[in-house]
């Protein structure tokens, strides 16, 4: 078993929890994982007044920082345009998505969920 699989099976689990999260807020998961040439949106999802693009971030530890960190300001700027993407392919206007960032760590019985709303 390599690390890249370990880290990619760290991923869907995280989002597995991160989209649990979401639903436990009352919120409903429209998209996973949609994808487009230029990247993908791990998911998408309505709080009842507008659309999120959810970035999720997973990490073990807080050995190379908080999850969150790791979306700098370029990253920012393209979930904003994929954002952009997804909404225009779903007839949306794109001032109505915002994007939020859930970091999530693992912890002994399960993940803690960092929610940092409105990043761009």
């Amino acid at each position: 078993m390599t690390s890249q699989n370990n880290a990619q099976r760290l991923g869907a689990r995280g989002e597995d929890a991160a989209a649990d999260y979401l639903r436990g807020l009352g919120w409903r998961v429209i998209d996973r994982n949609w994808r487009c040439p230029e990247g993908e949106l791990d998911i998408v999802a309505h709080d009842g007044r507008g659309f999120v693009v959810c970035e999720v971030k997973t990490r073990r530890s807080a050995a190379y920082g908080h999850p969150a960190e790791a979306v700098t300001p370029a990253k920012a700027a393209r979930l904003r345009r994929l954002a952009l993407r997804w909404s225009a392919g779903r007839g949306v206007r794109g001032d109505r998505v915002r994007v939020d960032v859930l970091g999530l760590a693992v912890r002994a019985d399960g993940f803690t969920v960092a929610h940092l709303r409105e990043v761009c």
